[in-house]
């Protein structure tokens, strides 16, 4: 395993523990701690695992949010190829951006998925729109497809 490898994984279990033990409300208070337990980090570094991690900002500071595990819930594996880019657009819109011909069914997993955080959706061929009630479910939403897009992009070992 390269040395970068193992370097994020230490420091993304460290951004774990850190989390379970304590409330962190910056990054800056993330890169702080981690520098404090000896891990050289940046905070561009932190950005990157906190979104890899599914780690958003809530009201209570950063915490993981619950996704999906995309190797039992094979329709979240499916959507999660389709989907190209998101995007928050404003306090409480979301743009999903998917495969040509591929947002209907992206949009009707969603509408179907009962996470709370989702309003309700209109899609065309390869845009969704998204709303949620407020910023603050807006940010754990991102989170949540990030993570399932990134968990289901990683190579199976």
């Amino acid at each position: 395993m390269p040395i970068a490898n193992e370097a994020m994984q230490k420091r993304q279990q460290a951004i774990l523990a850190i989390l379970r033990s304590r409330r962190v409300e910056r990054q800056s208070e993330l890169v702080r701690l981690l520098k404090e337990r000896g891990i050289r980090v940046t905070q561009s570094s932190v950005s990157r695992d906190l979104q890899q991690l599914g780690i958003a900002k809530l009201e209570s500071g950063y915490r993981r949010v619950e996704q999906p595990d995309p190797e039992t819930d094979r329709d979240a594996a499916l959507l999660a190829e389709f989907v190209r880019d998101i995007r928050a657009a404003g306090g409480n819109l979301t743009v999903v951006k998917t495969a040509e011909g591929a947002a209907q069914r992206v949009a009707l997993y969603l509408d179907r998925s009962g996470w709370a955080e989702i309003v309700g959706t209109v899609s065309g061929d390869d845009t969704i729109f998204v709303a949620t009630r407020n910023g603050g479910e807006q940010k754990r939403l991102l989170a949540r497809l990030r993570a399932l897009v990134a968990h289901a992009a990683r190579p199976v070992e």
